[in-house]
């Protein structure tokens, strides 16, 4: 018999994270503890359970853009070797203890060198914390495979740094590249030198994509840069024609335009993040949430939390919302996984091995 899809049996389930950003996931009392050693006065609470409530609240606007402002706090308190060693080694605890067998974590190091640290200091101290945090979840008994995306910040002009830095790091536990930030203004095609630069090194990016904007973002990212990935990728459903109120009348009636039909057939992966989604205005419920639809017409989706702390969120949580939503079971949980893994930044032989050796076994266990 399949074991009962609850909460707590889907956190016992192996997950893989491809879209998580460490300054979005730290712990609120680390924020007030690192905001004290600093003498950081500008926090709206130093209540642990108040000052979550205020980053979800905050965040919640509907409004990328505030959203977005929310990190000026936890950015402020990561300006350290310290500060940034302790938030990675917690980031890594925290999703182990969610059941995450690999998750690639991404942060721009160019937001924290404000007190003078160098952009290899700051890789190096997130560095250090994955392997503190590793370290910390196999005496617990927890496997988890952790690999660093550096981004680089949309409406900055330091792509090609950061992008050259990546590759530095390759091999040394940086996998892939990414840009992040506000769209609207800010089109991918300004960091074509970046990605030309990745291109020519073989190595792997992701780029921010239709969240905030449309379709003309995900075009240029995937036809202009040449993304591995889309991160969120949600409004791709701009381009498919669906009509009726049911997901059943959506599915027979669905029509993909050119750009998603290109996407599908290519199997370009979408980064999808559904409570962080909703929150910025890419999607208005989880109900009516895009994944519904994409996953039924076979797009590469992946689930991904985003930022942990904004939306008070885990995989486990995620997961558990859309088996509620969508009446998912193990085996959709299972394919969503799998998507995500072959979807990684790593090798095909460590890729593969993840896959057979961890993710497939526990869900032929759950699955009965």
């Amino acid at each position: 018999m399949p074991v009962e899809l609850t909460p707590n049996t889907i956190r016992t389930a192996p997950k893989v994270l491809l879209h998580d950003h460490l300054d979005g996931g730290l712990r609120p009392l680390t924020i007030i503890e690192l905001a004290e050693r600093v003498g950081y006065d500008r926090l709206p609470s130093t209540d642990e359970a108040e000052l979550q409530k205020w980053f979800t609240d905050a965040a919640g606007s509907g409004s990328l853009v505030r959203y977005l402002e929310t990190f000026e706090h936890t950015v402020a308190v990561m300006q350290t070797p310290s500060a940034l060693r302790r938030v990675a080694s917690e980031c890594v605890q925290d999703l182990a203890d969610d059941g995450v067998v690999y998750a690639e974590v991404r942060w721009a190091p160019e937001q924290h060198t404000e007190d003078g640290l160098s952009l290899a200091q700051v890789v190096d101290a997130v560095l250090a914390g994955f392997e503190d945090g590793v370290s910390a979840a196999a005496a617990k008994g927890q496997s988890i495979r952790v690999g660093a995306l550096a981004t680089a910040m949309r409406h900055a002009a330091r792509s090609r740094e950061i992008a050259e830095l990546a590759v530095a790091y390759r091999g040394s536990g940086v996998v892939g590249f990414d840009i992040a930030g506000a769209e609207a203004g800010f089109p991918p095609t300004r960091h074509l030198d970046a990605f030309e630069y990745l291109r020519r090194e073989n190595f792997h990016f992701t780029i921010h994509a239709g969240e905030a904007f449309g379709l003309p973002s995900i075009w240029e990212a995937i036809q202009w840069c040449g993304t591995d990935r889309l991160g969120h990728g949600v409004r791709i459903v701009d381009d498919i024609a669906i009509s009726g109120s049911t997901l059943e009348d959506q599915l027979a009636s669905a029509k993909l335009g050119r750009l998603a039909q290109y996407v599908r057939d290519k199997r370009i992966p979408l980064e999808l993040c559904p409570s962080s989604n909703i929150q910025t205005g890419a999607a208005p419920s989880i109900a009516a949430h895009p994944i519904g639809l994409l996953r039924r017409l076979h797009f590469r989706v992946t689930v991904n939390t985003d930022n942990r702390l904004m939306s008070d969120t885990s995989m486990t949580k995620e997961m558990a919302l859309l088996t509620e939503a969508f009446g998912y079971d193990w085996s959709d949980l299972q394919w969503l996984t799998v998507n995500a893994m072959k979807s990684a930044f790593i090798g095909f032989d460590e890729r593969l091995a993840i896959i057979n050796s961890q993710i497939k076994p526990r869900y032929a266990e759950l699955m009965g």
